[in-house]
């Protein structure tokens, strides 16, 4: 009895110190809808309309404003940039490599064979002959672990 009542103190506090080193955003995301960004992005168009949670590692925040950060997704050299409305959201630029959970919508934003060249010159990327899609999270909740 007393090994079961240290047990579950223990894993009380463990749990309570862990929540003490996250950052929530709205209450946090909702982790019982996580689903890969790979996934996600495979089927963009549902989710634009449908709420799902991604997690990542930040690999870049917004200097400026705090409002974007750019996540790592769980294939290979494929990232998605969560957005928020200027001040909705602050993200730290202490988050950059930490573990984030956002909760929200895919947003697609059809580009120009012009704007989806300079998004490539700028990302030291080769000429395309097609226009791109942008592709912005929008989160309404979101959790950065440390």
């Amino acid at each position: 009895m007393k090994t079961s009542l240290i047990s579950a103190i223990f894993l009380l506090t463990l749990t309570m110190s862990m929540d003490a080193n996250s950052k929530t955003y709205n209450g946090g995301a909702d982790k019982s809808k996580l689903l890969p960004i790979s996934s996600l992005l495979k089927d963009a168009q549902r989710y634009t309309t449908e709420s799902a949670t991604i997690a990542g590692t930040v690999t870049r925040v917004c200097q400026k404003r705090g409002c974007w950060m750019q996540l790592a997704s769980d294939e290979k050299f494929q990232t998605l940039m969560v957005k928020v409305r200027d001040g909705d959201m602050v993200f730290p630029m202490t988050a950059q490599g930490k573990t984030a959970y956002a909760t929200g919508t895919l947003k697609l934003i059809p580009l120009s064979l012009e704007q989806t060249n300079q998004r490539r010159q700028a990302q030291q990327l080769a000429p395309v002959d097609k226009p791109e899609t942008l592709h912005l999270f929008t989160p309404v909740a979101v959790t950065i672990e440390d």
